[in-house]
């Protein structure tokens, strides 16, 4: 399935990334959506997610039992919140489905729909056609960005969070399973930008310490005038560079922007580095993007 013009390709080489029109049906991505609403029904809300504490000390332990929820979520599937969602009772504010600001990180090795949607024909072919030889999944999201309090993400690049050398072998694929404008969050990019490496990495700290990640070096100031918004349509896919720098606003409409994303990485020739928060385990080696 030739879903990828070589126009395509040459606008992602040059710009960092591209917004593909039809990856996914309509009916597709309502499918998305329809199993995410029953996984959401179904779930089980960890304590440290619902408490609000008052003591620094209890603080430090919320904070601890967060940390350390994300860190071992890569083979798994969990749940992230919006702030302020839960009463001083632990209890929801909110309807529960518009509690949620992300669930990860791997709907897409064991919730079939998300899976076959990620080896799709489409999504296979788009790799083929950069040329990728053995790419590799690493995680995968379920982004809800809620209506009216979906947060703000600050400008950054994919890499510093999943670091590889060399660089340049990781590309996220940002799947809109509803439109995605300028008046819901869409993404804005800084054309070009992901030419000139990376000045912050994320890294897990040494066994026993606490946090249990840093960062290493700090983010560019960036020119905000010279992002530029990439709406996307429904069943419309960004492929994003992990060294390009994008943001998205937060959401202050009534409309939400559900979006399925996972990231890919060239496995051949590349060193997935040992300080990454994401790591593969026993249970799930990253698995091969391409599929008999």
């Amino acid at each position: 399935m030739d879903f990828m013009s070589d126009r395509d390709a040459q606008k992602y080489a040059e710009d960092g990334y591209v917004v593909l029109d039809g990856l996914l049906s309509p009916q597709e991505c309502d499918e998305l959506r329809q199993r995410m609403e029953e996984i959401v029904e179904e779930m089980d809300v960890p304590e440290h997610c619902r408490t609000v504490f008052s003591t620094y000390h209890d603080e430090q332990t919320k904070t601890q039992g967060n940390a350390d929820y994300f860190i071992t979520s890569g083979d798994k599937i969990r749940f992230f919140f919006e702030k302020g969602v839960f009463d001083d009772k632990g209890e929801f504010m909110v309807p529960k489905n518009r509690s949620l600001n992300k669930v990860g990180h791997a709907l897409h090795a064991y919730e079939p729909v998300y899976k076959k949607v990620t080896h799709s024909p489409g999504v296979q072919g788009i790799a083929k056609k950069l040329g990728l030889a053995s790419p590799v999944i690493l995680q995968s999201m379920f982004i809800f960005k809620q209506p009216g309090i979906g947060g703000e993400v600050t400008s950054h690049q994919d890499a510093t969070f999943l670091y590889t050398e060399p660089l340049g072998r990781v590309m996220g694929m940002w799947i809109a399973l509803e439109d995605a404008t300028e008046n819901n969050g869409c993404l804005w990019f800084i054309p070009g930008s992901h030419k000139s490496g990376i000045t912050r990495r994320m890294v897990r700290t040494p066994p026993g310490t606490f946090p249990l990640t840093d960062f290493v070096g700090k983010e560019q100031e960036y020119d905000q005038e010279k992002f530029v918004p990439a709406p996307v349509k429904k069943g419309g896919v960004v492929l994003i560079h992990g060294e390009v720098v994008h943001r998205s606003a937060e959401n202050t409409s009534q409309d939400s922007r559900h979006v399925y994303t996972f990231h890919v990485m060239e496995s051949q020739d590349t060193r997935w580095s040992p300080g990454n928060w994401l790591q593969p385990t026993e249970e799930l080696p990253f698995p091969p993007l391409y599929t008999d």
